[in-house]
């Protein structure tokens, strides 16, 4: 299995440590070329997401790496990642991938002073750690989706057949629970 992790700004490198924890084969995705056939899936790491959007266009990844999720390949977005993959953005008048039907709204749990870490259940896991920085939350989801966590009665994880999202950021815990979620989404859908 390889996983490619979009490195263009945020939180890659803690998804890169991640994942060599786990002994699992990654590349940092720069530059198209460096979206190889072997790829098994992408993450999309937190971040911001209007620069990371930018730079997406900047560098001409966004249509390489939307024909890849369009075409089912399995991505994870933390955060930031999750803004770029919902289909709209409550606060905003714009969207990016359009590849998983939520509604998200950016800065939900407040700026970078309403940081926070909680330990919350997540569908299929447990109780996990949940780091939250200048975090969204999923409004709304379609009948498609399923939602797999919760705080405070806001929605902070979901998925669809190939895409998972979390607001919080599971990278920046020594818990590898939702990674490997994620890895056996992967496994599912090859």
């Amino acid at each position: 299995m390889k996983i490619g992790v979009v490195a263009l700004q945020g939180g890659f490198a803690e998804h890169i440590s991640a994942l060599n924890a786990l002994g699992i084969s990654n590349i940092e995705i720069r530059k198209s070329e460096d979206l190889t056939d072997d790829l098994d899936g992408l993450i999309l790491p937190g971040g911001e997401s209007t620069v990371i959007g930018k730079l997406l266009h900047e560098t001409a990844l966004f249509q390489p790496i939307k024909a890849r999720i369009d075409g089912g390949m399995p991505v994870w977005g933390t955060c930031a990642g999750m803004i770029l993959l919902a289909d709209k953005i409550s606060n905003e008048s714009y969207s990016y991938f359009k590849s998983i039907d939520i509604t998200v709204k950016r800065n939900a749990f407040g700026r970078q002073l309403g940081s926070f870490k909680i330990i919350e259940s997540f569908k299929g896991i447990g109780d996990i750690p949940m780091t939250f920085i200048r975090a969204p939350i999923i409004e709304t989801i379609g009948s498609n989706v399923r939602p797999l966590a919760s705080v405070n009665g806001q929605m902070v994880a979901a998925e669809n057949d190939h895409v998972l999202v979390t607001a919080f950021h599971p990278e920046l815990t020594d818990d590898l629970h939702v990674l490997e979620y994620f890895l056996h989404k992967i496994k599912r859908t090859c």
